[in-house]
């Protein structure tokens, strides 16, 4: 029994397309190692040129805290303090989804941070930008369940727009060197 199911044809295939597979992600492994592919927030990666150096901007609401926050996650607390972060955050609203007696279900949630990383010793803008987003939440429900879907697509969109600010300066920072 043993002996037909290797001779079978549904056996080769599977067998081939494994060691396809096996073969493919030793290639991938293989090139990946020789182009010098180093993760980003690995030990060494280019995320963490800044990492310890960036001072983040007080917050001075809800938003700004969630975006601050996600932003000192990324550049660390800062150790030797080179830089400052600062930022402004424009969000805005809109109904989408609206059921026939004029309820509204559904909430579109659009936001942008302009952001200028200055050097603290001469205020030297080195990199400024915008970064822009957008995220949704469902109102159906109670107005506790409302209330939390609210924040929670306020925390998503301002945690998206930290990743966003933290790429678009790395990459003028690594341009710069």
């Amino acid at each position: 029994m043993a002996g037909s199911r290797k001779n079978s044809s549904w056996f080769r295939v599977v067998s081939s397309m494994l060691l396809f597979n096996r073969r493919t992600f030793l290639l991938s492994v293989v090139a990946l190692a020789g182009c010098g592919f180093q993760p980003a927030y690995g030990p060494n990666g280019g995320a963490t040129a800044l990492r310890g150096m960036v001072r983040v901007a007080q917050p001075e609401d809800r938003e700004s805290y969630t975006l601050a926050h996600k932003l000192e996650d990324i550049f660390a607390q800062p150790q030797a303090e080179k830089y400052l972060l600062t930022y402004k955050i424009t969000t805005s609203e809109d109904a989408v989804g609206i059921t026939p007696d004029q309820e509204i279900t559904r909430y579109h949630v659009k936001g942008s941070a302009k952001y200028a990383l200055t050097t603290v010793a001469d205020g030297q803008t080195v990199a400024s930008g915008e970064a822009a987003s957008f995220t949704a939440y469902s109102a159906t429900g109670s107005t506790v369940s409302s209330v939390t879907a609210t924040r929670d697509a306020y925390d998503r969109l301002m945690s998206i727009l930290a990743d966003q600010i933290a790429a678009q300066i790395q990459a003028k920072i690594a341009i710069q060197k």
